[in-house]
């Protein structure tokens, strides 16, 4: 689905037979101002190809190892638009997605489009949580243009953790570059990229106070995957070094570590 009037594309990471996918790729056909859509995976099946078919989107394969970093990279070089939104096969956006970024796109210093989401639990767009509350709170000093537009507040906003959804954001690859993904983080690979787009000079973050993405929470989620191995903890506080010393990393982490609970 190509639309040469919208410099915005919709790149879909999929990854083996999600119950999810549809689910996403119709809340993406479904805009009410329509936009470019791919999929793109590693590991190809037929499951995740007739699904493209399906829906008459391109369909391209990244050739190796899945990695987070490579495939999420190799989805963004198989756009042809400035604009790109990383859609992740579990999480569902609200139809009037492509209408709030476009609000923003004729700001060509944006180097990201930010959200407010719901969690999803079975099935259904709830209440928010308590994790969902605090980061809303947190992500509350980018309503104000000038704040967002400062390099020091977007580095404070993100230093008291990643309040940001990452399929919620829309990244402008003038001013952020190629390749996006750098990090060599796996679970904070989102945050850590942020805070890499809060330190580019002259540019600022564009925020969205409304959800218009849903954030499903399920027991096959990568961040839940992360949380029983162990390695969100080593990556939240490697992550809460680059804000704080060491002692007072191990302050925040002990309240930090509360929010995993979200995905029990």
């Amino acid at each position: 689905m190509e639309y040469q009037n919208t410099d915005h594309t919709f790149a879909v990471c999929a990854y083996k037979e999600s119950p999810y996918l549809e689910s996403c790729i119709k809340s993406l056909v479904n805009q009410k101002v329509k936009s470019n859509i791919i999929v793109c995976t590693s590991t190809p099946c037929e499951f995740i190809e007739n699904m493209a078919k399906k829906y008459d989107i391109p369909y391209y394969v990244r050739e190796g190892k899945s990695d987070i970093c490579d495939d999420w990279n190799f989805s963004v070089a198989c756009t042809k638009t400035n604009y790109v939104t990383v859609a992740h096969q579990d999480d569902v956006y609200n139809e009037h997605y492509v209408e709030e970024l476009l609000k923003h796109i004729p700001d060509e210093k944006m180097s990201i489009f930010i959200a407010d989401y719901l969690p999803l639990k079975g099935g259904k767009a709830g209440k928010r949580d308590i994790n969902s509350k605090l980061r809303k709170f947190l992500r509350q000093p980018m309503r104000c243009k000038k704040l967002a537009a400062s390099k020091w507040w977007r580095r404070r906003i993100l230093s008291l953790g990643n309040s940001i959804c990452c399929p919620g954001v829309t990244y402008n690859k003038s001013v952020v570059g190629l390749p996006i993904f750098t990090s060599k983080m796996k679970f904070c690979i989102d945050w850590d990229t942020f805070l890499k787009c809060a330190e580019i000079k002259n540019s600022h973050f564009a925020y969205c106070d409304t959800p218009i993405i849903y954030y499903r929470i399920h027991d096959g989620a990568t961040s839940k995957e992360f949380i029983v191995d162990h390695r969100r903890i080593k990556e939240d506080t490697d992550m809460f070094n680059k804000f704080w010393p060491s002692f007072l990393t191990k302050i925040i982490m002990v309240f930090y570590k509360k929010a995993y609970d979200t995905y029990n």
